[in-house]
């Protein structure tokens, strides 16, 4: 990506549209290595798209790579006391939701460095044991919902689905990784997936559950706040290890400025958050 240069532009190819923004502005103590994961999801439809980084003011190029589910990476050198990272996109239409690789089946069914499924097996079938399909899916996010109050600010950025449990409170990733866990453990694949969620207060990055069911993969909100079909795909992994907003190397990095931005040109409709829906 060169400096100060529009990302491109395609033509329209549907009716739901969706328009997502981020404004991030950070302190670095030296030559930082930032990888940015705010871009929507390769395979979106957008009319438009620009992003611009910024060190001391200044419109810098940043490397582009892209991962196997489509998460698009940004990686900047900075070097400088200051970073910035303008964003904006005009979704047209749903994405394709490609079909899941066997690799993924695996994958998504084993523990991960967030979501310790093998600590959580015994929870999960005393409490889901007999469910399967859409009615798992149902009940994993109402128990997650009931039995965790949503406080902002009450985690860590180190805490673990069993760490979300026993402290009975946390935020969207928190509620995703217990029910992650919780599905892995009913031997269900599922994974985490970073989002902007048009409609939701306070406007924010948001975190939902993908699970794997009946040759496809449906989307789960624990936390209740957004409505599903509106969502928008940013980054798609394990937990929250493979889907962080912003990752810095060989100097610290202190947040001073974030804004996220979401909405729809329809009204966001609402969502029963009972039927099966893909994130498109």
């Amino acid at each position: 990506m060169t400096p100060d240069a529009p990302l491109g532009r395609i033509g329209n190819t549907g009716t739901v549209i969706r328009h997502v923004s981020t404004e991030l502005e950070a302190r670095i103590s030296g030559t930082c290595h930032i990888v940015w994961s705010m871009a929507v999801a390769h395979g979106a439809p957008l009319s438009e798209e620009d992003l611009i980084v910024r060190v001391d003011g200044v419109p810098v190029a940043s490397d582009e790579f892209t991962d196997v589910h489509g998460t698009r990476l940004y990686r900047t050198v900075a070097d400088g006391r200051t970073v910035s990272f303008s964003y904006r996109a005009t979704v047209d239409g749903p994405a394709a939701v490609p079909p899941a690789a066997e690799t993924d089946l695996v994958t998504y069914l084993r523990p991960s460095r967030y979501c310790e499924s093998d600590k959580l097996g015994p929870v999960a079938w005393q409490e889901f044991s007999g469910l399967a399909g859409q009615a798992l899916l149902d009940a994993v996010g109402d128990w997650v919902h009931d039995h965790l109050s949503y406080v902002g600010g009450s985690s860590r950025g180190t805490d673990s689905a069993v760490d979300t449990l026993l402290a009975r409170k946390g935020v969207c990733r928190d509620f995703a990784h217990l029910a992650i866990t919780l599905l892995r453990a009913m031997n269900v694949p599922a994974r985490l997936v970073s989002c902007y969620a048009p409609g939701l207060e306070p406007a924010e990055f948001h975190a939902v559950v993908e699970a794997h069911v009946d040759g496809r993969w449906l989307v789960i909100d624990p936390t209740r706040k957004a409505a599903r079909t509106s969502l928008v795909r940013i980054a798609t992994g394990r937990d929250a290890a493979d889907t962080a907003f912003i990752t810095n190397h060989f100097a610290t990095l202190t947040l001073t400025r974030l804004e996220v931005t979401a909405t729809t040109e329809e009204p966001t409709t609402p969502d029963d958050q009972r039927s099966a829906v893909e994130l498109r």
